[in-house]
């Protein structure tokens, strides 16, 4: 299960900077560092789905919220672009310091110019990611519309952006022009992962491409496809999230196998999408559940009756696997279909119809032999046999007393 911790740190003029560390169940694989988009916060939908998604990945991340913005102090009227990228050294430091170093970057809109230029004065970083990044940081200013002339006129402005209205000072513009981002990109020597929308409305995609052009290899590019600049579905930052995990494994290391003795414990919660999907941490991945269109769910994923079928004919496969490796026995490859149907007036009304496939040079006596064990397999005895159910309510999920290994399915594959 996912878990969040408050990370406070020292920003670069003395603030108090405040973030939340999404950790993964058990030992994170590596560390790294979220950087949020102009005047969001560590809170927004992107930062908190590719958080959650990455720790979920075995990644520890640290999201945070920039000098005057969320729950860090400071004036966000005296802010400037330097002072942001600041403000990432200084979390990567505070990191460093709490043995957590990130090695890897990840940067959202400004954030990703942030990250960027914050790269060179952080030379254990291996990786850096930016997702809807502009190339030159000056781009910002076109969010200002016609406050921009009213702010360099009086030396500050009150402008609205996404609806919020923010100081702004002539200072913040002026510190804009003293940034070289061409040439910090070409000087980066990291590998790089450019995640854009050709769609983006607010950075443009030629941000992308001059990005990646400025860049040295390694480099890679994704698209986004229809995405908008804020990922606000939530299809999209798990998208990019996924790709930043994959992308990262080869720079930042992949999290262990799972170990026989850690708990076999599942844990499902809600994602706040739709009506019925949820997110399943269970073996060491996550993965959404959720019911289909027709019914009110986004169809994003298996159905709890297709979870329950999937368990049994992952168990019935393997309880054959092992017997045949036992036997010394010539199968190639075992497929098994589940499914679930209902009968009235049957008892048990509940039916888990299977159907074996067994390929390889079976006699049939080894195929009939094999037709046994498959009706011996653990998950097949418990359906079979029935459970109890035992349920209490918490005030946090934390561990469950009393549950099986990981490893006890593979013991009771084992016995006759």
């Amino acid at each position: 299960m996912m878990r969040n911790e408050v990370f406070e740190f020292e920003g670069e003029k003395g603030a108090r900077l405040v973030g939340k560390l999404d950790l993964p169940d058990g030992s994170p694989h590596g560390y790294a560092l979220f950087a949020h988009c102009f005047t969001c916060t560590k809170e927004s939908l992107a930062a908190v789905r590719i958080g959650r998604a990455l720790a979920g990945q075995g990644l520890g991340v640290l999201r945070f919220d920039f000098t005057g913005l969320g729950q860090s102090g400071g004036e966000f009227a005296d802010s400037t672009f330097s002072g942001s990228v600041k403000d990432v050294v200084a979390a990567a430091q505070a990191m460093r310091d709490a043995g957590i170093e990130p090695t890897l970057l990840i940067g959202h809109s400004l954030g990703g110019a942030a990250v960027l230029a914050a790269a060179a004065d952080l030379p254990n970083v291996k990786a850096i990611a930016t997702i809807g990044a502009p190339f030159d940081v000056q781009h910002v200013t076109r969010l200002f519309g016609d406050d921009l002339e009213k702010l360099l006129e009086k030396g500050e402005a009150e402008v609205k952006l996404g609806g919020r209205p923010f100081k702004i000072r002539s200072s913040f513009v002026d510190d804009l022009g003293a940034h070289d981002q061409a040439q910090r990109i070409h000087d980066l020597r990291r590998a790089l992962l450019v995640i854009h929308a050709p769609m983006d409305r607010t950075v443009d995609i030629e941000n992308a491409g001059q990005i990646f052009q400025a860049a040295l290899h390694p480099k890679s590019f994704v698209s986004l496809d229809d995405a908008d600049h804020l990922l606000t579905r939530s299809a999209d930052s798990a998208y990019a999230a996924e790709v930043i995990a994959a992308w990262a494994t080869r720079y930042v290391g992949k999290p262990p196998p799972r170990s026989a003795i850690e708990p076999g414990e599942v844990v499902v919660e809600e994602t706040g999408e739709g009506d019925f999907q949820v997110e399943v941490l269970a073996g060491g991945v996550r993965f959404l559940a959720d019911e289909p269109i027709e019914v009110g769910g986004l169809g994003s994923g298996p159905t709890p009756y297709d979870l329950l079928c999937a368990g049994l004919g992952a168990c019935t496969a393997m309880t054959i696997r092992m017997y045949a490796r036992h036997k010394a026995w010539p199968l190639q490859r075992v497929r098994v279909c589940v499914g679930h149907a209902r009968t009235r007036g049957e008892e048990p009304p509940d039916e888990f119809r299977r159907e074996v496939a067994l390929e390889g040079d079976l006699t049939d006596e080894q195929r009939s032999r094999l037709m046994e064990i498959a009706e011996r397999c653990p998950v097949h005895r418990s359906l079979e046999q029935g459970a109890r159910v035992s349920t209490q309510q918490v005030r946090e999920i934390i561990r469950l007393a009393g549950v099986e290994e990981a490893g006890q399915h593979a013991r009771d594959m084992t016995e006759d």
